[in-house]
């Protein structure tokens, strides 16, 4: 099974195979995700979905990928190469100014939440979590492979 990040994009829109993997297991380890997935995560899939995954861990597959709208279709991994350059001509073939500034306007209404959420989660959050026992016990248990006991300290 492939694993793909389950935010980012180089596109505006995003395509995955039906063997793809998705998911935020931060929490099984005791951590939290410190690259925006908090926050990217919920705006692209609504509160509700979001939660379901980064609150569980749980993986989920392309077609659910795709039922909660992470990504814009499923096509079969030989075509996602075909299908990204179909996309980039399309948008290649707009006015360039048009797009351009289409991407800057809705690129400045994410900035701000996510450079929030990052300064606060890397300033006090993100650190206080990592030093503690649940935290060493989550990466303990992944490098053990065996499944983490939390203690809540």
């Amino acid at each position: 099974m492939r694993r793909a990040a389950p935010v980012g994009t180089c596109l505006p829109e995003q395509r995955a195979s039906g063997g793809d993997a998705f998911g935020q297991q931060e929490v099984s380890r005791g951590i939290v995700a410190l690259g925006g997935a908090t926050i990217r995560l919920p705006e692209r899939v609504g509160w509700g979905n979001a939660m379901r995954y980064l609150l569980t861990g749980d993986e989920f597959d392309a077609h659910e990928a795709w039922r909660i709208g992470l990504v814009q279709e499923v096509v079969p991994a030989s075509e996602h190469l075909d299908r990204a350059l179909e996309l980039a001509h399309r948008i290649a073939a707009q006015a360039p100014l048009a797009v351009e500034a289409t991407l800057a306007d809705a690129r400045t209404v994410l900035a701000g939440p996510l450079a929030r959420s990052a300064a606060a989660l890397r300033g006090e959050v993100g650190p206080r979590l990592f030093a503690t026992g649940d935290a060493a016990e989550g990466v303990a248990s992944l490098i053990e492979r065996r499944a983490p006991v939390f203690r809540g300290a």
